[in-house]
């Protein structure tokens, strides 16, 4: 029987999900029990992720335009999401304390934007099918996280709605979005212009990029 998008997106998904204990960071966030400073810093990492990011989606929009339709439609879907949160993060800072001055201010933490620099990495070299199936891999577990957190901001912390929309945006699952995965990976698959093992290592690198943001974060001191 042949393998379809969704079969193939969800095995892979399914290998690559990462160790639980790979992220100390939101457990104790779940918790209550990390500092107001560390989801300040949290914040403002994403400050810098998120338009690097965008900016990387719609290149492999481009990119991907004449050969590879489908996934172009994936990557415009993403990069609008990035828009969106873009202008939700400024509510998350001020609920985190950080005063405007500090926010422009801020110096990134290099183990925190090694993530976006491989995503920058992968649209400039990764073939579009590949990415995107690297891509929703790795979503999965970021929405997971983004739910925990969301829900601990409200328990625990006392964050109102608007600034608990950021990581709202991301912890509901995107029935549109993850159709367009299936058409592009499937598009792929068709043409063959999908390679499962260079995504199955993009999707792996994307994991350790991941993990590192976490653990950065939470060996910060308190």
């Amino acid at each position: 029987m042949t393998r379809t998008a969704r079969d193939l997106l969800r095995t892979t998904t399914a290998q690559l999900a990462p160790d639980p204990l790979s992220n100390p960071l939101v457990p104790r966030i779940a918790q209550g029990a990390a500092p107001r400073g560390t989801l300040a810093a949290l914040a403002l990492e994403q400050s810098w992720v998120i338009p690097a990011d965008r900016r990387a989606f719609l290149h492999l929009a481009e990119r991907s335009l004449v050969t590879a339709p489908e996934a172009a439609a994936f990557f415009r879907s993403l990069a609008e999401g990035e828009a969106l949160a873009e202008e939700l993060l400024p509510s998350l800072t001020q609920a985190c304390g950080v005063e405007e001055k500090a926010a422009a201010s801020y110096e990134p933490l290099a183990g925190c934007q090694a993530y976006p620099a491989y995503v920058a990495w992968l649209s400039l070299n990764g073939s579009p099918a590949d990415v995107v199936l690297a891509l929703t891999a790795n979503f999965s577990a970021w929405g997971g996280y983004c739910a925990t957190i969301t829900k601990a901001l409200r328990a625990h912390y006392g964050f109102r709605e608007e600034a608990c929309a950021f990581f709202d945006l991301f912890a509901e699952p995107s029935p549109e979005l993850d159709a367009k995965a299936v058409a592009a990976v499937q598009a792929g698959l068709d043409t063959g212009q999908l390679n499962e093992s260079l995504a199955a290592g993009y999707g792996r690198l994307l994991q350790h990029y991941e993990a590192m943001f976490w653990s950065t974060l939470g060996d910060l001191p308190s």
